[in-house]
């Protein structure tokens, strides 16, 4: 039976570099608003991404690098094409396969706050910005203009992760901190959020540390490491 064996903690800094754009729910459609508006807590007004966005993002990127996704119909399977409890990423990210196979996940993405909202003033909005686009239409020419809301470049979240490194694992903690590590590169050189291929969503990650020796046994000093990228 694999029992937990330690805790390796992941901190750092996420930067925009340019606008990101990760959409929440428009509970108030107002004149002048945006057609779309980011998510915030509602404590205090400030966009955050959730973990789900950095952890869903590092689990595509990782699954397309290893040429582990099929093309499949969408919602024709009931398990996704990357489940396979072989793949390295299943062993960090689970699989939801549901018999014996299934696999919990080895990865904990926090959600990123905002670190410097004090610096972001004379904003179109508190803490973003409003984000004019244009669709045009391919047949008339029509220009049919949108606004979205997106959190400025120069934003500075903060960043945390969480290893669960069990004993008996199939791979290594080294094996599997190579494989977050490689997550993180590839973020940096695609995007977070939506309208990537429009410009938003470039992202900086910054002052990554490694806190690790936290055992789950007995307690531990934590050292702290430099995990730099490139």
């Amino acid at each position: 039976m694999k029992k937990l064996e330690k805790k390796i903690l992941i901190t750092g800094t996420i930067e925009a570099v340019s606008g990101i754009m990760i959409g929440g729910s428009n509970n108030s459609m107002s004149i002048g608003l945006p057609d779309k508006m980011v998510i915030r807590n509602p404590m205090d007004n400030k966009p955050y991404i959730p973990g789900s966005t950095i952890k869903g993002k590092m689990r595509s990127l990782l699954e397309l690098s290893y040429g582990y996704v099929k093309a499949v119909n969408m919602g024709k399977v009931k398990n996704g094409p990357a489940d396979d409890p072989n793949f390295i990423t299943t062993v960090l990210f689970g699989n939801s396969i549901g018999d014996t196979q299934q696999q919990p996940s080895r990865i904990i993405c926090r959600d990123a706050k905002l670190l410097n909202g004090d610096e972001i003033v004379n904003t179109d909005l508190p803490f973003t910005e409003a984000k004019t686009e244009v669709v045009i239409d391919r047949i008339t020419s029509a220009a049919m203009p949108r606004t979205m809301e997106r959190v400025p470049a120069g934003a500075i979240f903060n960043l945390e992760l969480v290893l669960n490194v069990f004993t008996e694992d199939k791979f290594n903690s080294k094996e599997l901190l190579d494989l977050i590590y490689k997550g993180m590169s590839l973020i940096q050189d695609d995007y977070l959020g939506g309208g990537g291929s429009r410009g938003n969503g470039r992202v900086s990650l910054r002052s990554i540390k490694l806190l690790n020796d936290n055992t789950a046994n007995k307690p531990g000093r934590n050292k702290s490491l430099k995990f730099q990228l490139i």
